[in-house]
């Protein structure tokens, strides 16, 4: 990862998190529902998928600040599944981001409250957006409902569900984890290219680029619950082998999938190289899940 790269994402990261309590402000919300909100929201992480916006933004030749609530919208989302991920009925974790997870410290009915506002509320975050005109808004908010929902990460989840316990095949994991995590690695990407008004051909590729690196990240996440570290995660690791989840490590060996893991990366790189855009923060993004320790 380049000394570029690090100073962009930990600038951009300071960048929204500053925007994240400003999503609730002045509105009539309950005290315990919004605490319960913004403790997820505002609890860390990469925030690698407003990242990916920002940066696509940046290589289309466009302001950050274009993508602005549309990335708000999208981390809200993430942030729910989050938080419905950890409750005892999915995978009852206690820590996310080195914290209590969020029905550990509200209790289960507000957490699942807490997941529904932060769902819907993303919707009127972009909903309200001035920066951007009506059919770019619609395009959004439509791509995002498709990434999100049934036919994205919520189906992408329950597929996971239902093959706990049974073995996958490599086409068969590919595909629930194109939903369930690569759906909402995608939309950022291809959400900056409607935004920046990018060519047919661009989008084409930065799609692609968006696919491999979707499922890169999965694989980066499958071996770091084996071999990564607990205090770096701010979670156990371990999880997926009690859960019995099928994972990239458990069908292809660790070596495997750090093997998958490198050739996802390359291809990444290679879309990206067929849209002229192969330098710059896309491609070193792609790099940094080669190496990411959490």
């Amino acid at each position: 990862m380049t000394l570029a790269l690090i100073d962009y994402m930990a600038e951009k990261r300071v960048w929204f998190e500053n925007q994240l309590p400003l999503v609730f402000q002045g509105t009539p919300v309950t005290p315990k529902l919004k605490q319960a909100m913004l403790y997820s929201l505002q609890a860390g992480g990469k925030r690698i998928r407003p990242i990916l916006l920002f940066a696509t933004l940046t290589q289309l030749g466009k302001s950050e600040e274009l993508g602005l609530s549309t990335a708000l919208g999208l981390e809200m989302i993430h942030t729910y599944s989050l938080i419905h991920d950890d409750l005892p009925a999915m995978d009852n974790d206690d820590l996310r981001r080195g914290k209590p997870t969020n029905h550990c410290v509200f209790g289960e009915a507000t957490a699942i409250l807490a997941g529904d506002g932060l769902l819907t509320a993303a919707f009127q975050v972009i909903a309200n957006d001035t920066k951007i005109d009506v059919s770019s808004k619609c395009q959004i908010m439509g791509m995002l409902a498709i990434a999100a929902g049934p036919e994205g990460m919520v189906g992408g989840q329950e597929d996971d569900l239902e093959a706990e316990g049974k073995t996958l095949q490599l086409e068969e994991l590919i595909s629930v984890h194109r939903r369930k995590t690569g759906k909402l690695i995608r939309f950022p990407v291809e959400a900056a290219a409607v935004l920046a008004k990018a060519t047919e051909t661009q989008t084409a590729a930065l799609v692609r680029y968006s696919e491999h690196l979707g499922l890169a990240f999965q694989i980066g996440d499958d071996i770091l619950d084996i071999a990564g570290d607990e205090k770096k995660l701010g979670k156990p690791i371990g999880s997926d082998l009690t859960n019995q989840k099928n994972t990239y490590v458990s069908l292809l060996g660790l070596e495997g999938a750090k093997e998958k893991l490198s050739q996802q990366v390359n291809a990444a790189i290679g879309s990206l190289r067929e849209a002229g855009l192969e330098q710059g923060y896309l491609a070193d993004l792609a790099d940094y899940l080669l190496h990411r320790t959490y």
